[in-house]
């Protein structure tokens, strides 16, 4: 029977979710990647009670997680809390999603209907065997789906006891703009939203999304901070047969040019001269953001949680860093 650390929260930096009273852990596990039909179960199980040892509290799902059978890392999460983390479920924050394609027909596709939605939800709490999750997100945005109607479906959920805060991801400024006025008008609990950023990846900054999601007291949980893996040593020699590259399981190959692999031996240079590996920094760095609550890590064994949780011992950066990582991206 699994005994997390007695230890599990002296470390960890919680941060409170924009106004709302909700804080989640400087740095949350993801679970997109090598949680689902395919994955070694006692990984995944070890990765659960890893994190949580080093106060990990927050868990992040979604419906489709665990390709090719969307549910899969729902299912397994529920297999994990069965065998042990339930009892500490007063302890967990765990948030999914929906809005991607997920069933078949016209009300599983792509959406954020109200039909799509809160059946979707009613699946999800089967799979994982909860009452509630803490954090529902609309995936992505619908644009044939009225934002109204979207909004509306995620305050019946509130109100229904199956979540008890709600959050949309992908979404811009603008569209995070106007779904937040019904919100507002709803008086739903509406406090995060869910975007890729990274180094490599500064679509926020220019959107204006993170400066907007600053001054309307809204959380970001930053997935992707790592940019698929390109954010570590592991393609600085060459391209590992065993990695997301290697197995031809992610859409980055071709970004991967030489220039960009330049910039990030360069970053990985300044990291060293930091006393942290390049995944550290490069988390330490979006966490500089101060719109941001947290960032969402992925990994496929332990280590990779110990080490990418470690980011949190270097958060600040000189004005000199911050200018060689401008200049190094630039």
């Amino acid at each position: 029977m699994y005994t997390p650390s007695e230890k599990r929260y002296e470390r960890m930096i919680y941060n409170r979710c924009g106004k709302s009273g909700l804080k989640l852990p400087a740095v949350s596990l993801g679970l997109w990647q090598n949680f689902g039909h395919k994955g070694n179960f006692s990984i995944m199980e070890q990765m659960i009670h890893t994190a949580f040892d080093l106060g990990i509290t927050h868990f992040d799902l979604a419906n489709n997680y665990g390709s090719p059978y969307n549910g899969s890392a729902e299912e397994n999460f529920g297999r994990i809390l069965d065998r042990g983390m339930r009892q500490f479920r007063d302890e967990l924050c765990i948030s999914t999603k929906a809005g991607y394609e997920m069933w078949d027909g016209p009300y599983g596709d792509r959406n954020g209907s109200r039909k799509y939605l809160i059946a979707s939800l009613d699946q999800s709490l089967k799979r994982m065997g909860l009452d509630y999750v803490d954090i529902f997100y609309h995936h992505i945005y619908d644009p044939d789906t009225p934002l109204w109607e979207t909004a509306q479906a995620l305050d019946t959920i509130v109100r229904q006891g199956k979540a008890l805060y709600v959050g949309i991801s992908n979404y811009n400024e603008e569209k995070t703009a106007e779904i937040m006025q019904y919100f507002k008008e709803f008086h739903t609990p509406f406090i995060v939203n869910q975007p890729s950023y990274s180094m490599l990846n500064r679509w926020i900054e220019q959107d204006g999304l993170d400066r907007f999601a600053k001054e309307n007291g809204i959380g970001l949980a930053v997935f992707s901070p790592l940019s698929q893996g390109m954010l570590t040593d592991k393609y600085l020699n060459g391209i590992p047969a065993d990695s997301r590259i290697g197995r031809g399981s992610t859409w980055i190959a071709n970004e991967l040019t030489e220039g960009r692999l330049a910039r990030i031996r360069a970053l990985n240079e300044l990291a060293a001269s930091r006393g942290q590996k390049l995944s550290q920094m490069a988390l330490s760095w979006v966490l500089h953001n101060r719109a941001v609550t947290t960032v969402l890590i992925g990994a496929s064994r332990p280590e990779q949680i110990l080490e990418n949780a470690a980011c949190i011992e270097k958060l600040t950066f000189s004005e000199n860093e911050i200018a060689q990582i401008e200049e190094i991206l630039k």
